[in-house]
């Protein structure tokens, strides 16, 4: 079976990899001729508005689906009425405009902070974000003047969302999946790790009080959009609570631990969902954690030194800011998790 894919980043690659031993086969569509996914099926180079390249990847595809949230709403809906396109354009639809996605939490009752079309729905002090394409920090700016609140208005542009700025104690994550049987899973809750709005390392699991309440807010996502695949949730615990901060419908960096640390990974049970398979047990094999390798990588000797480290490298030239790979720890301990990340700050610098 063919499985089609919109974008040909690090996720496009980590599905193919998953979906490998099953049988499965991979196109990609991605502008960059040396998009990482190159090397692990066929990548079709070309803009995700072409007809022509649109056609050759839905031939003799099962199924499309996507692996990052600013593909073209137009480019799926016209893949649509060629194959089955999964999670469906309506999530992506929602996911690609910020106020879109507060509105259909506020709609389902889906706790978030305060947030408004201008500064004086929320007041100070806040976050401004621009509405579409922005992602690992970029297009936003914390306000706590008018002054800079008049500065982040004319360079990020509009249209802008307001969010109120919360004290959180902790970032969190829920990975959701629901098949197009109906079947839903999900993985254990995991703390993430936020710096300069880029995720630097996340831990799972993160408790099971709040589990429960983070599956029941994921699950009306996924019955409202009629979702089929992996669907991630960002959250702030706050005071025993949880608020929505944005959901990501696709496969998400925070869940990358389950590749070794779950019984079946995100990636795997992403395509089982698309594909109408059983789903495979979420379950947590042990403590785990993911670091992020960003801007630099630390010599692979030094890596795979660390007990319980494995390696994932995107094969990705570096630039500052820029996620070149990931490593996850299985039953590492802080120890051998604060080793890797002095060594990916380290290379980093």
């Amino acid at each position: 079976m063919i499985v089609g894919v919109l974008g040909g980043g690090q996720l496009g690659r980590m599905l193919a990899l998953a979906g490998t031993p099953l049988g499965l086969r991979f196109h990609f569509l991605d502008p960059a001729p040396d998009a990482p996914a190159r090397d692990v099926g066929t990548l079709h180079v070309g803009s995700y508005d072409d007809q022509e390249r649109l056609e050759r990847l839905a031939q003799n595809a099962v199924v499309v689906t996507y692996e990052f949230e600013n593909v073209p709403v137009e480019a799926a809906r016209r893949l649509e009425a060629l194959v089955p396109v999964l999670p469906p354009p309506a999530a992506l639809e929602a996911a690609q405009d910020r106020l879109t996605e507060k509105r259909l939490f506020a709609r389902l009752g889906i706790p978030t902070p305060r947030f408004g079309e201008t500064l004086a729905d929320v007041g100070l002090p806040a976050v401004v974000k621009t509405r579409r394409l922005g992602y690992d920090g970029k297009g936003q700016r914390v306000l706590r003047s008018e002054a800079e609140a008049a500065t982040a208005a004319r360079e990020l542009g509009g249209p802008l969302l307001y969010e109120e700025l919360i004290e959180f104690e902790r970032e969190l994550a829920i990975l959701a999946v629901r098949s197009t049987a109906g079947e839903t899973a999900y993985y254990p809750l995991v703390e993430t790790e936020q710096r300069d709005g880029i995720l630097r390392s996340a831990r799972a699991p993160a408790g099971a009080e709040l589990q429960g309440q983070a599956e029941e807010l994921a699950g009306r996502l996924l019955a409202e959009l009629g979702y089929a695949g992996v669907l991630a949730l960002e959250l702030f615990e706050t005071g025993g609570r949880l608020l929505a901060s944005e959901l990501a419908p696709r496969v998400h960096n925070s869940g990358h631990w389950t590749i070794e640390g779950a019984v079946t990974s995100q990636f795997e049970n992403h395509l089982r969902a698309v594909l109408g398979l059983p789903l495979g047990s979420t379950a947590a094999l042990g403590p785990a954690a993911l670091v992020n390798l960003i801007g630099g990588v630390p010599p692979l000797e030094e890596l795979l030194a660390v007990p319980g480290a494995h390696v994932h490298l995107y094969g990705k030239p570096p630039r500052p800011g820029r996620k070149l790979g990931h490593v996850t720890l299985v039953g590492a301990g802080a120890d051998g998790v604060a080793r890797v990340v002095a060594l990916a700050e380290h290379a980093a610098r």
